[in-house]
């Protein structure tokens, strides 16, 4: 617990909202220059289970903006270093790589077993469907990060 010492204290958090993030899953779609951020924060805070979505493989072109990447990871698949990465990052957590181009056609079951979405893809090959027509539970959250292109 002592890597979670700073949520803990903080009266919104706690050792109960802790082991809320611990048991919840975080779907992140897009591993650019914004879905590179989010998946760091969401593994670093603790977040039981995390998805990567990306079809990408690492280029020279993304090292001065997706910081998680580097010269040793060029032309490895975006998900497969993110993985390793965010597995270094915090090895409390499961990631999960999808090395697939996110879609209507894929995206039922891409997320199917995911508590939220973030849409980190700052050049989608199309929206992400409204979630209701996307995913049938009312549980499940989609938040799109600002300055999507």
């Amino acid at each position: 617990m002592q890597r979670y010492s700073r949520h803990l204290v903080l009266p919104e958090v706690g050792p109960e909202g802790q082991l809320r993030l611990k048991r919840s899953s975080v779907l992140v779609v897009g591993l650019g220059g914004l879905g590179v951020p989010a998946a760091v924060y969401v593994a670093s805070a603790g977040v039981g289970r995390v998805g990567v979505v990306d079809s990408d493989s690492v280029e020279l072109s993304n090292l001065q903006r997706q910081f998680i990447f580097s010269n040793a990871d060029l032309g490895r698949g975006k998900v497969d270093a993110a993985e390793e990465k965010l597995s270094l990052i915090n090895p409390q957590i499961r990631v999960i790589p999808h090395a697939v181009r996110f879609d209507s056609g894929n995206a039922m079951e891409v997320i199917r077993e995911y508590d939220a979405i973030i849409d980190g893809d700052g050049q989608p090959a199309e929206p992400i469907p409204h979630q209701r027509r996307l995913h049938p539970s009312s549980e499940t959250r989609f938040f799109e990060i600002p300055g999507r292109r």
